[in-house]
């Protein structure tokens, strides 16, 4: 019986073998577009080829402003082998060894990882933030794709919280992130329900395990929602990417350290202290989000 929806295999292409794709064809690949890892986050490439004090060079940094993580990226053609291991490793201890206000993961990038490699690796993994990543190469009627699947991922350790369910309230979040990073959510949620309550009542946090949201009358109101972090706090504000919201963050000192993502929201990093520095800009925002917003 023939198929509605054809299948067809794709050919796998051995980047090592073939002239055509080398190893700077694939990291400058990547470097202009990271998302095609398959990693977490709206990554920034803060360095490229990056000189390390041992002599060699990190073939890409990459970075998660929201989460301040960091990503130390070895790409290898071909299968992995003892000396890429060691040097991303190398590289990734060095990182974190002088940057230690992020978080650091060592990401090993192949067009094949092998089992007794897998073996080695996962010898480290839990001690090392580690993720390996299989990269192949396919070919489907004269196209190519990069295909990324993450043969080893990081090991997070279980809280006993973990085990009871899905469940998120105010002490989770606490102990996630800082008390200090909640208050400052207190102080956000204070601030918009001085200034566009309404009829429906006040609103409150919304506490989920991914993140934190606002409710109103226990409807979700997420015209603000939240990302708590250990030394920082994500806002993210829907409003739209128009020349006076950008004038209202250039002018209000917000705009180094905010960014406007593909999910069409503000993010705001705020560190302790920011909410009650930035109020009236922050209000400003808030006024604009509720205006804005779409339930």
């Amino acid at each position: 019986m023939t198929s509605e929806f054809p299948i067809v295999t794709p050919g796998v292409i051995s980047m090592k073998d073939d002239p055509r794709f080398n190893e700077h064809w694939l990291h400058s690949l990547l470097k202009d577009d990271p998302s095609l890892l398959g990693l977490e986050g709206d990554l920034d490439v803060i360095g490229s080829e990056r000189r390390q004090p041992s002599g060699g060079r990190l073939d890409l940094l990459l970075s998660d402003p929201e989460t301040l993580t960091r990503y130390e990226v070895e790409i290898q053609l071909g299968a992995t082998d003892e000396t890429h291991i060691i040097r991303t490793i190398e590289y990734w201890d060095i990182e974190r060894k002088r940057y230690p206000q992020y978080k650091h993961i060592a990401v090993i990038v192949a067009e094949q990882v092998t089992g007794r490699f897998l073996n080695v690796i996962q010898l480290f993994n839990g001690e090392i933030q580690l993720i390996a990543i299989q990269l192949q190469l396919v070919e489907v009627n004269g196209s190519h794709a990069l295909i990324p699947a993450r043969i080893v991922d990081l090991f997070e350790r279980g809280t006993d919280e973990e085990d009871e369910g899905p469940l998120a309230n105010r002490a989770y979040w606490e102990e996630k992130a800082s008390p200090t990073t909640i208050k400052t959510v207190d102080d956000m949620v204070k601030y918009a329900n001085e200034i566009v309550s309404d009829s429906g009542g006040p609103y409150q946090p919304k506490y989920n395990r991914r993140d934190i949201g606002l409710s109103q009358g226990g409807r979700a109101r997420n015209f603000m929602s939240f990302r708590p972090q250990k030394g920082h706090l994500v806002v993210r504000m829907t409003v739209k990417q128009d020349d006076q919201t950008q004038q209202l963050l250039k002018e209000s000192g917000l705009d180094p350290i905010s960014s406007y993502k593909a999910d069409g929201r503000y993010h705001i990093n705020l560190r302790p202290g920011d909410a009650e520095t930035y109020k009236e800009s922050l209000g400003n925002l808030i006024r604009r989000a509720h205006e804005q917003y779409r339930p």
